[in-house]
């Protein structure tokens, strides 16, 4: 007892201001000092506590004692295990002991402020047990410098991750405070708030969040929160277009994105390549600002000029168009070059370069002689790989309950596929028509198709309400036969629905066999 009185009757004496510091430049490490040295980083001040000459210390001796009226609440604390949550009042701890600073045994400085507060409470946080193993547990008169470098850590996300210290209570977080905060707790290793940074972060994912989410995942280790993101990016991406997304998506992350097999896709792979464009403008053009209705034509008004410019280079070739080159050469060009309307949109384009297009032409006339002279009849096994790299990516957004009835315009080989959602049911129909018809038909008696269909819905965040999914399968069909794929009449349904599907009508193979 007679420690823990001294401890104390010596902190109140010292005093809690301090000039301040000024903010300290950017840079990758926590290290002051002389010297770098290995954990973490922390700087003994040079100013110390003026020591008591006696138990006569007028005002400030009853402050003291005030305090010490908590004493069997404050020994409760002194005694739990290291690591645990403290056991005095929550109230009191972060009113009296952090924001007042009463019995502070332990200065921190940071960011141009000073914290007044309590070893007991800082040994929750695993940076803090280290710094007073390693060299501060017999020095309590120490101010200690933190030198911050980690640009999502200011004052405010330290002065709330030092007070949930003090706190046995849950505490929210604000969405846009939430990467400060997590940024602070992974400096500070105290685990249970990066959990709580963790879902929220988890549940709050939406266009104003996910890219800088994703990238505070990725800084910070959060696997789930990371998958999270990428997800909502897949499902969202061409579903609910936005102008503000398509400013803050990187080049690898749009990337990864637009590579996947599991995008929705709105219409089909054409529109993947308008997307991009879209996207690829406003990387260029940060500043413009409009709806999603009026950036369509105002990205293709200002590619328009530099074709004017230089007309014997593609966009992609040129310097501000070089580094899109990656996330443009993941568009399934095949899929694209299928359909008059969008092989004329692409030539007219000129932003892909030639040399990309032939080979496509190429391989896409070798797959169509396959087809017709040695009577193909399509995919006969499952390859996720080759469903996953090579299939078809469309989509079709259901407003409201009814009848419907579409196909995905382009050549598909000759395969005509309709699909149709009635009654609560989705039907693939082939058509082989026995009348000229204005476009090839395949009529070989049967035809097997390769796909995946999906069905979902969303909450007004864009998260997934519902999904249901075939997996990969293949279907033979006759001419003209429908086949039911899906079944949910004992579904309760919510609308829009979005139906999307990746379709393979032909296995590879190597133009040159």
């Amino acid at each position: 007892m007679g420690l823990l009185n001294s401890r104390i009757l010596q902190c109140r004496e010292f005093s809690t201001e301090e000039p301040q510091q000024p903010e300290p430049q950017a840079g990758p490490s926590y290290v002051s000092g002389p010297e770098p040295q290995a954990g973490p980083s922390y700087v003994s001040g040079s100013r110390k506590r003026k020591r008591s000459t006696g138990p006569g210390l007028g005002p400030e001796s009853e402050r003291s004692h005030t305090f010490l009226d908590q004493e069997e609440d404050l020994q409760q604390v002194v005694c739990t295990s290291q690591g645990k949550k403290v056991k005095i009042t929550s109230e009191h701890a972060y009113q009296t002991l952090f924001l007042n600073g009463e019995a502070s045994d332990i200065k921190i400085r940071a960011l141009g402020k000073v914290w007044c507060l309590h070893k007991m409470f800082l040994r929750q946080s695993n940076y803090f047990v280290t710094m007073f193993r390693d060299s501060w547990e017999e020095c309590p008169e120490d101010i200690i410098d933190l030198e911050i470098n980690d640009q999502n850590i200011n004052v405010d996300s330290l002065d709330f991750v030092l007070g949930w210290l003090y706190r046995n209570e849950y505490v929210f977080i604000e969405p846009l405070q939430v990467l400060g905060v997590l940024a602070t707790a992974c400096l500070f290793q105290v685990e249970d708030l990066i959990q709580q940074c963790d879902t929220t972060m988890e549940e709050t994912i939406n266009v104003k969040t996910v890219c800088s989410f994703y990238g505070a995942a990725e800084t910070y280790g959060l696997h789930s929160v990371k998958t999270g993101c990428f997800e909502w990016l897949l499902h969202n991406l061409m579903t609910h277009p936005s102008v503000e997304l398509y400013k803050e998506l990187s080049i690898d992350l749009m990337n990864m994105v637009i590579s996947s097999p599991n995008l929705f896709v709105m219409q089909k792979e054409i529109d993947i390549y308008t997307t991009l464009k879209q996207w690829m403008f406003l990387r260029l053009n940060p500043g413009w600002k409009g709806t999603v209705r009026q950036l369509l034509l105002k990205a293709n008004n200002w590619f328009s000029m530099h074709r004017e410019q230089s007309a014997s280079m593609s966009f992609l070739e040129t310097e501000q168009g070089i580094a899109f080159q990656p996330v443009f050469k993941n568009l399934r060009f095949h899929h694209i070059l299928c359909d008059l309307a969008s092989t004329r949109a692409i030539e007219q384009d000129a932003l892909i370069p030639s040399e990309w297009l032939s080979c496509v032409y190429k391989q896409q006339w070798f797959t169509l002689l396959r087809a017709q002279q040695y009577r193909e009849i399509g995919p006969r096994d499952i390859s996720v790989t080759e469903l996953e790299e090579y299939s078809m990516r469309c989509g079709k957004k259901i407003v409201r309950d009814g009848k419907y009835s579409w196909k995905w315009s382009g050549y598909n080989f000759g395969v005509h596929l309709y699909v149709i959602y009635t009654n609560h049911y989705i039907i693939f129909k082939r058509s082989a028509f026995s009348k000229p018809h204005g476009g090839s038909i395949c009529l070989q008696p049967q035809r097997n198709i390769a796909f995946r269909l999906t069905l979902v819905y969303f909450d007004s965040n864009g998260k997934l309400s519902f999904r249901k999914t075939t997996g990969y399968k293949i279907l033979t069909f006759e001419k003209n036969e429908e086949i039911i794929v899906m079944k949910l009449n004992s579904i309760p349904l919510s609308f829009p629905l979005y139906i999307f599907c990746n379709f393979l009508f032909m296995s590879l193979e190597n133009p040159g066999n």
